[in-house]
This record gives C-alpha cells, sequence and structure tokens, in this order.
C-alpha cells in the first residue's frame, strides 16, 4: 500500500511537471520553471519515500533515502519561493532573492550531506544526527512559514475565485508542513537530550502507524499534495473557465441578433463594421461587445420614439401579472417601449407627449458587460412577445 501510494504520488507530480513546462497555447506564465522544480523536487522526494526505492537505494548507501528525501524537499521549498519571488516582486529583486536562497539551499544540503556521511562513519552518532536535523528543520520551517504568509495574504487580495481557493488550499498544506516541522524539532530535542520520545528504528506499516508516522510521513505527504493541488487548481481551472466564457459568448452574441437586428434596420448607421457582423471562434469577446453596443446606441437614438404610452400600459400588464420590479418584469416593459420606438422610426412619427424614460438600472449597468448582456438577453426574449397592438399604436 506504501508503495503505491508514494510512487502513484511521485508519478501525479511529474505528470503536473509536464504539464506546466508544456505551455499553455505558446505561453508559458510567470514562475513556470520554478513550479516545475517544485514538482518534480516533491515527485523525487515522494519516490524516495516509497519503501522499494527506499531498500534499492540503501543497499547501496546505508540509510541514504532519508538524505535523498530531505534534499529534495529542501529544493522543493526553495522552488515554492522562487515562485513566489517572480509573481510578487520585480524581475531583478526576484532573480536576486532567488540567487540568494539557491546558495543557502547549497550550503544546507552540503552541510546535511557532511554531518549525513560523518554519521554513518562514527556509526549513527546522536550528537551528529542532531545538528543534521538542525539544519533541514531550520530551512523548511523557515521556508514554510514565509509561504504561509505570503500566500494567504495573496489569497485575500485575489479576485479570481479559482485562484483564492487555490492559495488557501496552498496555506493549509504550509500549515502541515509546519506540523511535520514541529515533529522534527520534538525529534531533535528528543536526540540531544537522550530522552527516547520518537523511536527512529521502527518503520511505518501505513501512513497513521506507528503514531509517529502521521507527523513523520503522513503530515509531509499531505502537505505534498495540497500545495501541489492548490498551486495547480487555478492553472487547470483557466482553459475550462474560458472555454466556459467562449460558450457563453457565442451563445449570448447568437441570441442577441434578433434583437440586435430589429433595432439596427430603424438605426443602421450606428452598426460600426456592416461588412463584417459575424463572429470567429478568437474574437468572441470583441464582436459580443460591438453588438452590446450597438443596441444600447440604437436604443440611444431611438430615444425621441420611445412612447410613455406604452410603457405605462406594459408596466400596468407587469404589475397585473406579479412580475413589476423583478428584472423579467422590467425587460417586458423596455421590450416594448424599444419594439414601438422602432414601429415609430420606421413609419417617421413622433409619439406624443414626453418619451419613456431609460430603463431601471442602466447607469448602473454601464461599463459591465456582463451585467449588461444579461440584461439584453433579457430584453432579446421578451421582444418577440410583444403585441401587435404595441407596434400599431406607435406607427399610428
Amino acid at each position: 500500500m506504501i508503495n503505491v501510494l508514494f510512487t502513484g504520488t511521485a508519478v501525479v507530480l511529474l505528470c503536473f511537471a509536464a504539464y506546466w513546462v508544456r505551455g499553455r497555447g505558446g505561453h508559458r506564465p510567470t514562475g513556470t520553471w520554478a513550479m516545475a522544480a517544485l514538482l518534480t523536487s516533491f515527485a523525487l522526494a515522494f519516490a524516495s519515500y516509497a519503501p522499494a526505492v527506499e531498500r534499492a537505494v540503501e543497499s547501496v548507501v546505508p540509510h541514504v533515502a532519508r538524505l535523498l528525501s530531505n534534499a529534495f524537499t529542501l529544493t522543493a521549498a526553495t522552488s515554492v519561493l522562487a515562485f513566489l519571488f517572480q509573481l510578487n516582486l520585480d524581475r531583478e529583486r526576484a532573480h536576486r532573492q532567488i540567487r540568494l536562497r539557491v546558495i543557502v539551499l547549497a550550503v544546507a544540503v552540503a552541510g546535511m550531506t557532511a554531518f549525513f556521511a560523518a554519521e554513518q562513519l562514527t556509526g549513527r552518532n546522536s550528537a551528529l544526527y542532531a545538528c543534521y536535523v538542525l539544519i533541514y528543520i531550520s530551512y523548511l520551517a523557515y521556508t514554510a512559514k514565509d509561504f504561509l504568509l505570503q500566500t494567504w495574504t495573496q489569497a485575500r487580495r485575489s479576485t479570481r475565485r479559482s485562484q483564492r481557493w487555490g492559495l488557501r488550499t496552498t496555506s493549509v498544506g504550509c500549515g502541515f508542513a509546519l506540523v511535520y516541522a514541529a515533529y522534527k524539532l520534538v525529534a531533535l530535542v528528543s536526540i540531544g537530550l537522550s530522552l527516547g520520545l520518537v523511536p527512529d528504528h521502527s518503520r511505518c506499516s501505513t501512513p497513521l502507524t506507528p503514531f509517529r508516522c502521521a507527523f513523520s510521513v503522513t503530515a509531509p505527504a499531505v502537505a505534498v499534495l495540497l500545495i501541489t493541488v492548490g498551486l495547480t487548481l487555478p492553472a487547470l481551472l483557466w482553459p475550462l473557465s474560458q472555454l466556459r466564457r467562449r460558450r457563453w459568448e457565442r451563445a449570448s452574441f447568437d441570441a442577441l441578433e434578433p434583437l440586435w437586428r430589429e433595432v439596427t434596420s430603424a438605426v443602421p448607421e450606428v452598426v460600426l463594421d456592416p461588412g463584417n457582423t459575424g463572429a470567429g471562434t478568437h474574437d468572441l469577446d470583441f464582436h459580443l461587445h460591438r453588438r452590446v453596443i450597438e443596441i444600447n446606441d440604437c436604443v440611444l437614438a431611438l430615444r425621441t420614439y420611445r412612447p410613455a404610452s406604452v410603457r405605462d400600459a406594459a408596466a400596468a400588464e407587469a404589475a397585473r401579472r406579479g412580475t413589476a420590479g423583478t428584472p423579467e418584469g422590467d425587460a417586458e416593459v423596455e421590450a416594448a417601449v424599444i419594439a414601438a420606438a422602432v414601429a415609430a422610426k420606421r413609419a417617421g412619427t413622433t409619439p406624443d407627449g414626453d418619451g419613456a424614460p431609460p430603463a431601471s438600472g442602466t447607469a448602473s449597468r454601464k461599463g459591465d458587460l456582463p451585467a449588461e448582456t444579461a440584461w439584453l438577453l433579457l430584453v432579446a426574449d421578451a421582444y418577440p412577445r410583444q403585441p401587435a397592438s404595441a407596434h400599431a399604436e406607435a406607427a399610428s
């Protein structure tokens, strides 16, 4: 079970690393290589945890699996900070901080290797092992704490939902890393004072047994998985959100076409490019935006043809049906007024009396494409249901 858990996790992490390196749409986002290094380091650390791999490498050098997994974990921690620096700092400052962290990492790994070698040569000397653990846990705890604070702060500032949840998930993962660091600190004190609080001879049969495995194996494993998922989640959801947005843009563009044709037939001069009114796959946002602007420009151009009598009659009908004051009811009223205004413009007649005022919420929706599109979709849906009497009244 342990072999499958750690080997499978390593494979998944390597797949994530390949996803980042491959790039998306010919573009590699900021921090791509740092993220790839992070995932690859975590994958190698997990592989070194697998009993089969552990036995294989330790058949060559006894207890070396510990050094490998710890070195890969510190490399991953450094990659996490490199990723964060590239996101939050300017290019020159980020490179300077990354170079410093890489130097400190090299010194830490070199020190751990030296103490590990000395420990092996002196027959598992507890003082040397304590020095080894001190270097490892100091670097890891500082990195996890720094990353926890940074990701939680960024999560509060982020405007994208997937990014907020991803950063919060990463913060929780850093919390598990700190739990692991606390466990290692207790182990260090136990070794240094010969208290025997953390036995070092028993192997983990499951992720929770013996009990110390919940801290020595499960906590770092959960930390790695949560950090990986948290950092990768926004990148995985981005293509899905873009696909969903394009489908919404296409559906909205097509649904607004009947209304657009009606109003532009009365005010054709507002059409920005009469020879290009379609929308391709890669410019849906632009064409939808243009369609919404053209419909609103037509409504504005027809303001002198908006009969108040039609608006009052439509409002009374909405009140009778119980939809007055709702978006759907307001859209029914606006659709009736626009239909009457189009008919009056075509007939060349101007309604008597004051014109109907703009629809409710017009000012608040200005400049908000999703909100304006949603409103016009309601109007477009109500437009075909307008009675012929409204058109006749406006034209008479």
